[in-house]
């Protein structure tokens, strides 16, 4: 539950349009509303654009033509509860090596206030996908990361983005380098984490990670003290998929930012940030 007197936001939000979630954007902004939100981020998934939706993986993410409907819907709740809540029109864009210019035609083409670059493909594995797991036996996982975290250096770089979108979601099934691999699997981290701050873009807090198999935020503890020292601005996001998860662990994840010595948020509109206090909860 949102605090009565401190400003809370929610900038990541799935809703029944991408395959994967269930409820509509009204009952999202709805919900926002009982909860005591300042400001909602609605994020929905780019459409696929380097795969075929026809013989891919089913329920990825919202058909190319659902894209208008999508923004015009999202602006007609931004009217409607103008009063009550801060609606913000958002979009979490998938960045895919190689697509860049289909990519940025569809950032360029509507007016969002915000838009979220996050990597889940590596070619054409979804690797934040349960249905997809199998994709892991017989890599080298080191190898995967090594790809991860430089398409996440290169999405930064791109411009196309204002956040980066659950930072190390690469290790969302329990996957990782290792012990033995530790000082490469950082060196890793703080290339993508220096391409963010050199972009002068943000990064989101995303509390989903509590409920997957990681059972840790994204990024990690030891990966946000390096992004504050860094000097990059944060926001967070609970990734809800139902509208009965909306800020979910945001409570966690606004505490953990404000014990790391974290006293702003970064907010958005048209592509224009602000920086919001985060108070003590």
């Amino acid at each position: 539950m949102a605090g009565k007197n401190n400003y809370w936001i929610d900038y990541h939000t799935h809703h029944a349009r991408c395959g994967h979630a269930v409820g509509s954007l009204e009952e999202y902004v709805v919900r926002g509303i009982e909860i005591g939100l300042s400001e909602i981020g609605l994020s929905d998934h780019m459409p696929l654009l380097h795969v075929n939706p026809e013989t891919y993986y089913p329920e990825m993410a919202m058909a190319m033509d659902e894209l208008p409907r999508y923004v015009e819907e999202a602006f007609a709740l931004k009217e409607k509860y103008r009063s009550q809540i801060d609606v913000k029109v958002g979009l979490e864009g998938d960045f895919i090596e190689g697509w860049e210019a289909e990519i940025e035609k569809i950032i360029q083409g509507y007016p969002w206030d915000y838009v979220i670059g996050s990597v889940h493909f590596l070619d054409e594995w979804d690797i934040s996908d349960y249905r997809q797991v199998h994709n892991w036996e017989g890599q080298d996982v080191f190898a995967v990361y090594e790809r991860y975290y430089k398409a996440i250096g290169q999405a930064a770089k791109t411009g196309f983005y204002d956040i980066i979108g659950h930072f190390d979601v690469i290790k969302r099934f329990g996957h990782s380098p290792g012990p033995a691999r530790e000082d490469e699997t950082r060196a890793l981290e703080h290339y993508a984490l220096s391409a963010i701050a050199e972009s002068g873009i943000a990064m989101e807090l995303n509390a989903s990670g509590l409920s997957k198999p990681c059972a840790e935020m994204f990024p990690s503890n030891r990966i946000l003290e390096s992004a504050i020292q860094l000097g990059i601005p944060l926001t967070v996001g609970s990734d809800a998929h139902d509208p009965l998860k909306l800020s979910e662990h945001l409570d966690t994840a606004r505490a953990a930012l404000y014990e790391l010595g974290v006293r702003e948020l970064a907010t958005f509109t048209e592509r224009r940030r602000r920086m919001i206090r985060l108070e003590q909860d």
